[in-house]
């Protein structure tokens, strides 16, 4: 039975290079989740794919199924996000959640809500601070994924969490004075109370919120350990990101 060409709304997490003159595009849908696609022909500057398939924008996409690949037929740019390609601070964020998802997300797994949070964090990077974006982004697709952190109860012990304690990445959550914590981060008031609002940020209505650095690079620490005892190994953009990392205070945009 031949199978059929179908249109769905897509966000391109990444593009790269295949044979010499086609792309590679994984790409994220609401409703058909993470897929793998060819678009053969795309690096040729008289193809109708050339200006459309590319790193983090929003398209309508034309696809025929196959057995490892799909093949895009026809990609109609609905938003580039081109800012988010043109500036190296805003492509490592941008590229950070994208991958972030790429591998929270096995494919074709839809997640409507997972998009949802990028699709809000990729339009937002433009208008507010990328690193509070970034990190509300994250931990929100983390939480979606099902790795919400624990700060109620100890994770060792299961007593109710009183605060300053200590955060356990490798067991998702916080760890009373009195369990074993050597080695672990501290947590405290600020922190959690800054995550919370992370966590809760609504992208159609985004809140302005300050944050100190010590709280900002403690939440940020929190997260990268998180994330590489999440899915087992650090991310490629991580790196990026330490570099740009800072100590000032920070106030949205």
């Amino acid at each position: 039975m031949t199978q059929q060409q179908y249109v769905t709304e897509a966000l391109i997490l990444s593009v790269r290079d295949m044979g010499e003159a086609d792309r590679l595009a994984v790409v994220f849908s609401r409703e058909h989740g993470k897929l793998s696609a060819a678009a053969y022909g795309a690096r040729r500057p008289r193809s109708r794919l050339a200006g459309s398939v590319q790193s983090f924008s929003l398209v309508e996409v034309s696809l025929m199924p196959g057995r490892n690949l799909e093949t895009i037929g026809q990609c109609e740019v609905k938003r580039s996000f081109r800012e988010l390609r043109d500036d190296i601070t805003l492509m490592t964020y941008a590229a950070f959640l994208a991958e972030l998802v790429s591998e929270l997300w096995p494919d074709r797994s839809p997640e409507p809500s997972a998009y949802d949070v990028l699709l809000g964090s990729f339009t937002l990077l433009l208008e507010r601070n990328p690193r509070l974006v970034s990190l509300a982004g994250a931990w929100q697709l983390l939480a979606l994924a099902g790795f919400h952190p624990e700060y109620e109860r100890c994770v060792t012990c299961g007593q109710v969490l009183a605060l300053p304690a200590f955060f356990d990445a490798c067991a998702g959550g916080g760890v009373c004075p009195a369990c074993e914590h050597s080695e672990l981060q501290p947590l405290d008031d600020a922190v959690c109370g800054f995550i919370d609002k992370l966590l809760n940020v609504n992208w159609k209505q985004p809140p302005q919120f300050k944050v100190t650095g010590a709280t900002l690079l403690q939440a940020e620490k929190m997260l990268i350990e998180f994330i590489a005892h999440r899915i087992e190994r650090p991310l490629k953009s991580v790196r990026f990101i330490q570099m740009m990392k800072g100590t000032e205070r920070l106030e949205e945009r």
